[in-house]
């Protein structure tokens, strides 16, 4: 049987913050829980998906626009390379740079992913009508976009008065 959830403070039940905080803990537990059965974690899965989509990639631009710390970034191309799910390269226009490209058996991977994060999210909305996950995407990408930058999802400094 499951542990039951406590419910929050009443000081910080309705704040929003708290809300998609818990919101998200409740998400990354389910897609993690679901990629297990793939031998996957979420970082290698983010970071696989990234590659799929703009590689061959730089390798410090791909720690930049996910956010990961060069040296975890190192350690997760490590083991996906290791798997043979990425291959590394020198960039044919910067020799000092690593390209970082998917292999047919990481694009094979990432597709069982992608199918297993979406049941999991489907799980995550399930008390939500179609209508509603719709408008509920729309307003979280409002929220999580805003005022971020677009490259690396950080948020700059408020503008001088």
């Amino acid at each position: 049987m499951a542990a039951h959830t406590p419910p929050a403070p009443r000081a910080l039940a309705d704040l929003p913050s708290w809300l998609l905080g818990r919101a998200a803990t409740r998400g990354r537990g389910l897609v993690a829980a679901a990629l297990v059965g793939e031998g996957m974690r979420m970082w290698h899965h983010a970071v696989l998906a990234a590659v799929a989509e703009r590689g061959p990639v730089a390798q410090a631009e791909l720690g930049r626009s996910l956010a990961i710390d060069p040296k975890d970034m190192v350690g997760v191309l490590n083991d996906l390379q290791t798997d043979g799910y990425v291959s590394r390269a020198p960039d044919p226009h910067d020799r000092r740079k690593n390209a970082i490209t998917a292999t047919p058996d990481g694009l094979r991977l990432l597709e069982r992913c992608r199918r297993l994060a979406d049941r999991a999210n489907e799980e995550l909305l399930a008390p939500l009508e179609p209508a509603e996950r719709d408008r509920f995407l729309a307003m979280l990408r409002r929220i999580a976009l805003e005022p971020a930058d677009a490259v690396g999802g950080i948020t700059p400094p408020p503008a001088p008065r």
